[in-house]
């Protein structure tokens, strides 16, 4: 049986737009030499392989989370008590470059098809994951926005353009939604105040974008790119277009994260700042 609702509909859209997500940077790595392989990238200590490797342990992690609750969970717990440092990266600092994209491959193929075994099932009330549970459509949007971040590591490393499309709406709404995790996470107070956020589609300047409250009197202005940037941590505010209006505002641009667990290390040395 196919589960027919709007919200199924909206997380196979959200699935669409992840494997999207997945065939670019996939399609930026695949054909890469060793050296490349090991280049360094703006995560400091990180090369092009143990950002692949990230995502195919969290990928693998993330279908865990999805067919077996109580191995996840297992998971989990053995994880929070090892003394182990960076497990993610592991294959990455262990494998060539194609192993590291063929392990990816296969955690991403299960990934997917979890999620599709969930929409056939009945969608579960929350996904467990290692901070908060989350509902479907935002685990599935968290594993986009992760991979587009990554993807912008990667691209930063081999002197590529970022990957600008309308996929951008999914991080941008994930960073929005995150910040009460933002404030807690960086130990600052929320003061509040309802922010209002205004961008557009950078494939299509008429099709604009409001996230928050559109009568707020704090407000955030940007490009697409310049938020998601903001929100994955991979910019400094003052590194993009982005504007704020407003002490709430203000605050909230410099604790902003869109992704879950401690406030990331900043890549600010990578570009010279």
């Amino acid at each position: 049986m196919v589960i027919d609702s709007p919200s199924a509909s909206r997380v196979r859209g959200l699935l669409d737009d992840l494997e999207a997500e997945h065939a670019t940077l996939d399609g930026r790595v695949a054909r890469l030499s060793a050296e490349r392989w090991s280049g360094p990238t703006p995560a400091i200590g990180w090369s092009v392989a143990d950002q692949i490797s990230h995502l195919a342990y969290f990928d693998g992690s993330a279908a865990l989370a999805l067919s077996d609750r109580a191995a996840f969970e297992a998971h989990r717990n053995e994880l929070f008590g090892s003394i182990a440092a960076e497990p993610d990266v592991a294959l990455g600092r262990s494998a060539p470059g194609r192993e590291v994209l063929a392990a990816w491959r296969a955690a991403r193929a299960r990934l997917v098809g979890a999620v599709r075994d969930v929409l056939v099932r009945g969608e579960p009330s929350r996904v467990p994951w290692y901070g908060p549970e989350m509902g479907l459509a935002s685990f599935v949007t968290a594993r986009l926005m992760e991979t587009w971040a990554h993807g912008d590591d990667v691209a930063d490393a081999l002197g590529l353009p970022l990957v600008v499309s309308a996929r951008l709406r999914h991080v941008i709404h994930l960073g929005v939604a995150a910040r009460a995790h933002a404030f807690a996470a960086h130990g600052v107070a929320d003061p509040g105040d309802p922010v209002v956020f205004h961008t557009h589609n950078p494939l299509d300047e008429t099709d604009v974008w409001t996230f928050g409250d559109p009568d707020a009197a704090d407000r955030v202005t940007g490009s697409a790119l310049g938020l998601a940037l903001v929100f994955t941590q991979r910019r400094k505010p003052e590194e993009t277009d982005v504007q704020a209006e407003g002490t709430t505002a203000e605050l909230f641009l410099g604790v902003a994260q869109a992704f879950a667990g401690p406030p990331g290390s900043s890549r600010r040395a990578w570009r010279g700042g």
